[in-house]
């Protein structure tokens, strides 16, 4: 069947000319050397078939021209054997171990202006938190302290007020002041209106010299509150002290005309002004203090002077015109150490709430007792109820006045 398909054709020989010289030279060739088996070549760690460098090709120089050589009968002798160069060893790469990212320090908080502190509370509701009082009494605490923030319409003046010394007047001003001003968080300031030089500047701590003298010869560049603050000594509780004259001939001089051009300056600034008034309920300035207050606050004690005391000062308001302010005036009645030579003060209370509209009882004090300086975080816990009692009589007062 092969010879089916096979095509015999005359072989024509070519004859010496330019045919046979530019034909192929059908000559005898070298025997083709055997390859190499590719498992005998190296192999690197990736299985890439290395060539070993005595066996690479030397770089080969640009060709030049040249004769034809003739044709050789026989191939040149093939090169030694080499023997394959062992496989290198893999050459182990480090696992990359992973660090971790830089801590980066965090930003700094941006600054925020700090907060208005606020006033500890010293003598106000807020005093009940962890003072182990229960539920009840810090209920009552909160409804006094309501009470004590009852709406202002206009200023508020009140009057401390009694006929005999040492019956509490400056300490009863400092406390219930500290307590509308801490409780209110209004604007609260007290004026020494005591013509014989009375002591609340002595009581505090004062940050300014100044006196309610130099107040008025100010007053015509009076223009805001910063004017008047100038003037004022400020209290840990936020209470305001307005000093009077250290030299008795010049407090003396302090009449009613001058208070009222004072408390018209004051009115404009601050929503409350207590008045620490002297004995003297005859003097100058006594008159315009009465003339101008919303609420009297009268003082007396478990003494029989102090009892009694309280008693004559009813008389004379209500002998002079003013029946209708020792009506809805407070007598606050201090305790006394001398057991002995005190009344009991159920009966006191008893008897001052038929000829005023309310009496409470102010207990013993060391602290008060003393005289020194006003301290309400040194006060006795009663001494502090008793005091914001106080200050919520006081601003029941505000109702029928304030409307």
């Amino acid at each position: 069947m092969a010879a089916d398909h096979m095509v015999i054709e005359q072989v024509r020989r070519l004859g010496r000319g330019p045919e046979r010289d530019l034909s192929p030279d059908y000559g005898l060739l070298p025997p083709a050397r055997p390859a190499e088996p590719d498992w005998r070549r190296p192999l690197d760690s990736l299985g890439t078939v290395l060539i070993p460098p005595q066996a690479r090709p030397a770089p080969t120089a640009p060709a030049t021209p040249a004769a034809p050589a003739a044709p050789a009968l026989l191939a040149p002798p093939p090169p030694p054997y080499a023997p394959p160069l062992p496989a290198p060893v893999p050459v182990p790469v480090p696992v990359p171990v992973s660090v971790p990212a830089p801590v980066v320090a965090a930003p700094p908080p941006v600054a925020t202006p700090p907060a208005p502190a606020r006033r500890p509370r010293l003598l106000g509701a807020g005093l009940g938190a962890g003072l182990g009082l229960g539920r009840g009494e810090q209920r009552e605490r909160e409804r006094l302290a309501a009470v004590i923030r009852t709406p202002l319409h206009r200023s508020f003046r009140i009057a401390v007020i009694g006929l005999k010394g040492g019956v509490g007047k400056t300490s009863a001003t400092l406390g219930l002041g500290s307590v509308l001003a801490e409780t209110r968080s209004d604007k609260v300031v007290a004026v020494d209106a005591n013509p014989d030089t009375g002591t609340l500047s002595r009581r505090i701590r004062r940050e300014s010299p100044a006196t309610v003298q130099d107040l008025l010869a100010a007053a015509p560049s009076i223009t805001g509150y910063m004017d008047i603050r100038r003037f004022t000594s400020l209290t840990p509780s936020g209470l305001e002290v307005l000093a009077n004259d250290a030299d008795p001939t010049v407090a003396d001089t302090f009449g009613g005309e001058d208070y009222r051009r004072l408390v018209d300056l004051l009115a404009r600034q601050y929503p409350i002004v207590l008045a620490d008034c002297g004995t003297g309920l005859l003097h100058g300035s006594m008159g315009a203090v009465l003339d101008l207050a919303d609420q009297l606050v009268i003082t007396a004690t478990t003494s029989v002077d102090g009892a009694s005391g309280a008693d004559t000062t009813l008389d004379w308001l209500c002998a002079n015109g003013y029946e209708e302010l020792a009506r809805r005036s407070v007598t606050l009645i201090s305790g006394v150490r001398a057991k002995s030579r005190a009344i009991n003060a159920d009966d006191l209370v008893t008897h001052f709430g038929q000829r005023c509209r309310a009496a409470l009882v102010l207990p013993f004090d060391e602290h008060l007792a003393l005289g020194g300086t006003f301290d309400p975080a040194r006060l006795h816990q009663r001494t502090r109820r008793a005091y914001l009692e106080l200050a919520a009589l006081v601003a029941e007062g505000i109702r029928p006045t304030g409307a």
